[in-house]
């Protein structure tokens, strides 16, 4: 038996996956944010096209903020879509690991070293993409958490005779 406004598992899970999305909004945006700022650089060193890796770092922290600006308010459809969140959590892996295994950037126009340049802001962008891959992985099983009747009106004496 649950006291009148005492916490439950549902909404502490509400609670969390408020402030998971708000987390993985915020790993996205810095990321982006760099990520933009890195692009501007290499243009401006006469680049042409810059790093595929780059490219699908920065889709996926724009489909990522996205995803999380619209299930961000705990609302009944924002707990459906819980798979996603695997997807993203692969997404940031991969991103990860493409950013880990190779350079911020390697090669730039005659005279401009544009990797040690960007060196903090290369581990920057590696700091928050591994923080938003596990952002998602800790959201993914949190529609578990939500009993399957919230809102419905049932007390806990109508769960336990249910089944």
């Amino acid at each position: 038996m649950t006291k009148e406004g005492t916490l439950t598992a549902g909404h502490a899970s509400c609670d969390l996956s408020v402030f998971l999305r708000l987390g993985e909004l915020i790993c996205g945006a810095i990321v982006l944010g760099l990520l933009g700022r890195a692009f501007y650089l290499i243009r401006q060193a006469g680049v042409t096209d810059p790093n595929g890796r780059l490219i699908y770092v920065a889709v996926t922290a724009a489909l990522a903020i996205l995803y999380s600006l619209f299930f961000t308010p705990p609302l009944g459809y924002s707990f459906w879509f819980f798979p996603i969140d695997f997807f993203f959590f692969a997404a940031w892996l991969v991103a990860f690991c493409l950013l880990e295994t190779g350079q911020w950037y390697v090669v730039g126009a005659p005279g401009i070293n544009v990797n040690w340049s960007g060196c903090s802001a290369y581990r920057t962008v590696l700091a928050f993409s591994f923080v938003a891959c596990f952002t998602y992985l800790l959201s993914f099983p949190l529609v578990s958490l939500l009993p399957s009747d919230q809102g419905r009106g049932r007390t806990d004496s109508d769960r336990a005779s249910i089944g």
